[in-house]
């Protein structure tokens, strides 16, 4: 004990078990982040405005996992080598520091956690969401706080619990990254419904420009190029993947169409629906809804409630 208690911390010693914990906190920010993203698709509330921002935050968890989960187990894998060959080493007051800090983190995760979930429970919060969050939660820092545990208390040099619980580890991650696919797409399906998500926001752009258009002159632009504004700066958008130009259609004096070629389903059936992930008066997307093909939008001007100045003006002109 002697040995061990003057034994000091090396320069190696102090980048290893930094690292280890470091990466191993990352993985438990990742672990939970992704499972509360996972259940805030599958049970969608009114609340969240935006499916993006989940599916940013699925992105940004499964990068965090595919990262450090490998870091961590090959940083644990060092520190066990390093402690087979001077098992003194276990009694470094830098790793039992660590340690304790990840226990009393976990601890207090855990007492937060069950503090919420009696709050919630008593202000009427009874969702399948909310539980679920809570498990998630709870069942992450359960186990951080029972491998440590364990591993303090363990005698053994040799275990073969820490190579069970690595291939466990990275099974978990590699079906947890997979499940993504499924819950809110691939990499590619992501980046078309971007791509969709841009042109719907083009789309109502050119709608506001009609509008205003329809306003300052009485009647529909004969074509949408001119709605291009040198002064106020606007510019007509164009596909952002090809490029083209919008469709543009007169339907009749006070109607008009506005068309896109679209890559992945938006409608109200569909998990990724804008109606689910939008606040409830958000008129913008409420109506519109695609499918993955060319979509048009009928949209109709009533001049009883879009009056264009230029007959307000012959009006007030004539009193």
């Amino acid at each position: 004990m002697e040995n061990a208690t003057i034994l000091k911390s090396t320069p190696k010693d102090v980048f290893l078990q930094l690292f280890n914990i470091l990466t191993f906190y990352l993985v438990t920010i990742g672990f939970i982040t992704l499972y509360i993203q996972y259940i805030n698709v599958l049970f969608p509330d009114t609340l969240n405005y935006y499916f993006t921002g989940i599916a940013d935050a699925v992105r940004i968890a499964s990068a965090i996992l595919l990262i450090s989960v490998p870091a961590y187990l090959f940083t644990e894998w060092l520190l066990a080598k390093d402690l087979l060959a001077e098992p003194q080493k276990r009694e470094l007051r830098l790793r039992k520091w660590l340690v304790y800090f990840t226990l009393f983190i976990s601890a207090i995760t855990i007492i937060i956690d069950l503090i919420t979930f009696v709050y919630n429970f008593l202000s009427g919060e009874l969702t399948v969401r909310f539980f679920l969050k809570i498990l998630v939660v709870l069942l992450i820092a359960g186990a951080v706080f029972g491998y440590y545990m364990w591993d303090l208390k363990r005698k053994e040099l040799v275990s073969n619990i820490p190579k069970i619980l690595a291939v466990f580890l990275s099974i978990i991650v590699l079906g947890s990254v997979i499940a993504g696919f499924f819950i809110i797409g691939t990499p590619f399906t992501q980046r078309n419904r971007r791509f969709d998500e841009q042109r719907v926001q083009n789309l109502q752009m050119l709608q506001n420009q009609t509008l205003n258009y329809w306003t300052q002159k009485g009647l529909l632009p004969g074509e949408i190029s001119l709605l291009n504004d040198s002064i106020s700066g606007f510019v007509v958008p164009t596909d952002p993947k090809t490029n083209k130009m919008y469709e543009y259609r007169i339907i009749d004096q006070y109607a008009f169409e506005l068309c896109a070629d679209f890559e992945a389903i938006s409608d109200s059936n569909s998990i990724y629906s804008p109606a689910k992930y939008a606040m409830p008066y958000d008129s913008f997307n409420q109506n519109w809804n695609h499918k993955a093909e060319h979509t048009c939008f009928n949209r109709k001007i009533d001049p009883e409630l879009y009056k264009p100045q230029i007959l307000n003006s012959s009006a007030q002109s004539i009193k």
